[in-house]
């Protein structure tokens, strides 16, 4: 059943990234998704989540965060895309009662070399990830590395949004930081067979530090650099891993 929510996921997200271009908005690609997740009989996770900070629940089935804006980016009419953005779709589906949840950045046409490595980065961190998890793994290592290899590209992680555990709901524990912290090492994850993880890696190009708009819900960075998501739904399996959002 996990499967199913995560391959839903995955058709999705392949069908936004063949629409972004130049000249679409995001709430046009909130429309495909929207479509193709009634057609399968699922439920959009995103939509109608409560707002910690006002009385305004998330209006859109993805999040479409663009440039600067690093999660929760609320779909629009007004936001065109062009030429040089980068854009980070957030997505998630609950199907028969199970969820999948997905992320990526793409490029919008032709994009800056720094902006490249920036996604290079990002889903490269996530790939260290989907190849270090194994039964028995601690996840303060993986995290270890994850961290380093973004330190060593000269971009920063974001310590304020971590991954989470997923299941029958969308955020279930444990919190699966990509950074090694006190807290981590204090209570340290044992990754055991059958554990499903939202990995999410997001990463600045300048500082960590990122701040909430007015609207209560997109985030941006605070030095007004670019940032990247890349989000896979991961289960521990016998010898490894496998990706259900791929």
């Amino acid at each position: 059943m996990l499967r199913r929510a995560g391959l839903l996921v995955a058709k999705v997200l392949s069908k936004l990234k063949e629409e972004a271009k130049p000249g679409i908005s995001t709430a046009e690609l909130d429309e495909t998704a929207m479509q193709m997740t009634r057609q399968a009989g699922a439920i959009a996770l995103f939509k109608g989540v409560p707002c910690p900070y006002m009385d305004k629940p998330f209006p859109g089935g993805i999040c479409a965060s663009v440039n600067e804006q690093l999660v929760h980016g609320i779909p629009s009419k007004k936001v065109i895309l062009k030429e040089g953005d980068i854009l980070s779709v957030d997505f998630g589906v609950k199907l028969n009662g199970y969820c999948g949840d997905s992320a990526m950045t793409v490029g919008i046409g032709q994009i800056a070399p720094d902006r490249k490595k920036l996604l290079v980065i990002t889903q490269r961190l996530l790939a260290i990830a989907i190849e270090q998890m194994a039964p028995g793994v601690k996840w303060s290592l993986i995290a270890g590395m994850m961290e380093a290899a973004a330190k060593d590209a000269g971009f920063s992680i974001v310590k304020d949004y971590v991954g989470h555990g997923i299941g029958t709901e969308m955020h279930e524990d444990p919190k699966v930081p990509n950074f090694v912290s006190r807290e981590l090492l204090r209570d340290d994850i044992v990754l055991t067979e059958g554990m499903i993880l939202a990995v999410e890696p997001m990463v600045n190009m300048g500082k960590s530090g990122v701040r909430t708009l007015p609207d209560g819900w997109t985030v941006v960075t605070k030095d007004k650099k670019c940032s990247a998501h890349f989000e896979h739904t991961i289960a521990v399996v016998a010898g490894g891993c496998e990706v259900l959002t791929a």
